[in-house]
């Protein structure tokens, strides 16, 4: 190899070695006599000296370095002088002196910093990714990823699981988004598509006896982009024969809480991890993915709104609308400017708008409570027993501020998680050491679309309806409560699971509540229904989000920052200047042809 050590290895108990370095000039000073550069390769840095008075031909060949050039080093490990120890680098007692130097390759000038934590346009970033990924928060994020995985293969390789691959080209099947489409050169006309997951593939390898099986699985969605979701990502793919709910969730905590501890020992997480039901987490945080780091739990007001004087409660309520709300610690005092602001924020998601009460007076007791303290856009409206009324459904305290929606139960239940969200972000009030994981359980079977006026299945097809409820599948859909569950963290969505039907005749009564035809039924599903009538064991998963979990370990903002090569947001890549139009040769050997669209506007 160019070289016999890495320069982040290199430690005081290597001085007096003669090393051989390889990698990119991080950094360059030139002090007159002496130059110094610091050297970066994949393990970290190291400074490196030119004394020519040692080696004058690399002191000449080091006046011509320029940062992000490839270099290889040959040198003498010495201890730095008393008062240049650099304690933010891991090898900053010792320094090289160089013997030899070698230009290996030059760079043009990088078209941003890599050497400075600076921002920089993610356009731009996506572009040069090669040169983004030198970066050292990039490349923690990706040297992470791999210990990550790593964890986890070893973890279920431990647990007596299998790696099976499952195929990238399959059939379209429904699961939720749009398919990306793959058209069959062979057979004109035909189109293969990606998976948006194994899930079909995974339940024949239990009917087919495998017991346990997982794969680091990569899944492909056409929908839109957002900060936590890309058209391609990568995902933990676990599922088992012969399990219960509770088998499948205690697996997930003990592979959870060991990579934790095992990998990010200053992370803090609670265990056992806390499980809620829908309902209740529907209810408390307005959400089925609540961030517990922080409480703000939400109270139903519908009774004590009624006995306030303000009409708009009485229509919402008489209009089968909720009224809910939570308490702000210390925020009594906000200003008008500072409500409209918040009142801004609950329109933007679909709220009518937003009611503040500021509990401010209260000395003793409420009933010694001053209305004029009262700040509150619906002031002349209350009663001081109605402020208390609030004040206790909610927990508010004297100087807490009462943040209430109105309107109907889904807009006002997103509206205000969205609220809570923001004020427990504007509060200070979330760890960022903390991973607060707990599991969402009992989720409905299905949701009515109202678009559509037809039922949609909340998870997926696939979930078995607890025992005691499959009776409501021909007469109330909407009660049916799945043995499904999700593993939530700090707000986002970090696993989805659930027991899975292996009746055929079960099967096809949640593909009718589904509004599919027995003729759909038998083009979609031919291959999992015929599968379960011969011998199918009971089986469950669930599958975390790779992509997803490594970004809130390494509190980042989007998983493009621990995607390798990710797309856009808009599901451009600037690197390799994709989706692009293809040859017309291509089109016509794929019996193609591209209509209705402007190329020129396009490009």
């Amino acid at each position: 190899m160019l070289k016999n050590i890495s320069c982040g290895s290199l430690r005081s108990e290597d001085i007096g070695k003669s090393v051989t370095l390889a990698g990119w000039v991080h950094r360059r000073r030139d002090h007159g006599n002496l130059i110094f550069i610091d050297l970066r390769d994949r393990e970290g840095l190291v400074q490196v000296v030119f004394n020519p008075e040692l080696e004058e031909k690399s002191h000449d060949i080091a006046q011509q370095l320029r940062n992000e050039w490839v270099i290889q080093v040959s040198g003498e490990v010495s201890a730095r002088p008393e008062g240049t120890v650099n304690s933010d680098m891991k090898s900053g007692e010792i320094e090289v002196y160089a013997s030899e130097l070698t230009v290996l390759n030059q760079s043009l000038t990088p078209p941003f910093y890599v050497n400075e934590d600076v921002s920089v346009d993610e356009n731009i970033r996506l572009k040069y990714r090669y040169v983004d990924l030198r970066r050292e928060s990039m490349k923690d994020a990706l040297i992470a990823r791999h210990k990550v995985v790593k964890y986890i293969r070893d973890f279920l390789d431990s647990q007596e699981f299998l790696e099976i691959e499952t195929p990238i080209l399959i059939k379209s099947t429904p699961e939720g988004a749009r398919d990306h489409i793959v058209p069959s050169r062979l057979y004109p006309g035909n189109f293969y598509a990606l998976p948006q997951s194994p899930q079909q593939l995974k339940q024949l390898l239990m009917v087919a006896g495998f017991e346990k099986y997982f794969q680091i699985a990569r899944c492909f969605r056409d929908e839109d982009s957002r900060a936590d979701r890309q058209p391609e990502f990568t995902q933990l793919d676990l599922e088992m024969s012969f399990v219960t709910q509770e088998d499948v969730l205690s697996l997930t905590e003990d592979l959870f809480s060991g990579l934790l501890e095992s990998l990010f020992p200053d992370k803090k997480f609670l265990k056992p991890f806390p499980r809620l039901t829908y309902d209740q987490s529907m209810s408390d945080y307005g959400t089925d993915k609540p961030d517990l780091r922080f409480d703000l739990k939400m109270a139903d007001l519908g009774e004590a709104a009624l006995k306030t004087g303000f009409n708009v409660f009485h229509n919402v309520i008489e209009n089968q609308g909720i009224v809910k709300g939570f308490a702000a610690p210390g925020c009594g005092e906000f200003t008008r400017g500072q409500i409209d602001e918040l009142t801004n924020f609950v329109k933007e998601r679909g709220a009518s708008g937003l009611i503040a009460i500021g509990i401010n007076g209260v000395e003793d007791s409420f009933e010694s409570l001053d209305m004029d303290k009262v700040r509150s856009n619906i002031a002349r409206f209350l009663t001081p027993e109605n402020v208390k009324d609030f004040a206790d459904l909610t927990g508010a305290k004297d100087g807490d501020l009462v943040l209430i929606v109105a309107g109907d139960t889904k807009s006002t239940n997103a509206a205000l998680a969205s609220l809570r969200h923001e004020m427990g972000s504007r509060l200070d009030l979330t760890d960022t050491d903390m991973m607060h994981f707990a599991f969402i359980t009992d989720f409905p079977l299905f949701e009515w679309n109202l678009d559509e006026q037809r039922w949609d299945a909340s998870h997926h097809a696939f979930c078995m309806p607890k025992a005691g409820y499959e009776k409501f599948l021909s007469e109330a859909p909407g009660k049916v409560i799945a043995q499904s569950y999700d593993l939530v963290c700090n707000g986002l969505e970090m696993a989805s699971g659930s027991i899975r039907i292996h009746d055929r005749k079960m099967q096809e009564d949640v593909f009718a509540v589904l509004g599919y035809t027995k003729e759909e039924v038998s083009e979609r599903f031919a291959q999992i229904l015929d599968a379960f009538e011969y011998g199918a064991p009971p089986h469950g998963g669930i599958a975390p989000g790779i992509d997803r979990l490594i970004m809130v370990l390494m509190n980042k903002e989007s998983i493009r920052d621990v995607i390798a090569f990710p797309k856009t947001q808009s599901q451009m890549d600037p690197l390799f200047g994709a989706p692009s139009m293809v040859e017309e040769s291509q089109l016509e050997e794929l019996h193609l042809e591209v209509v209705g669209i402007d190329i020129e506007e396009i490009n």
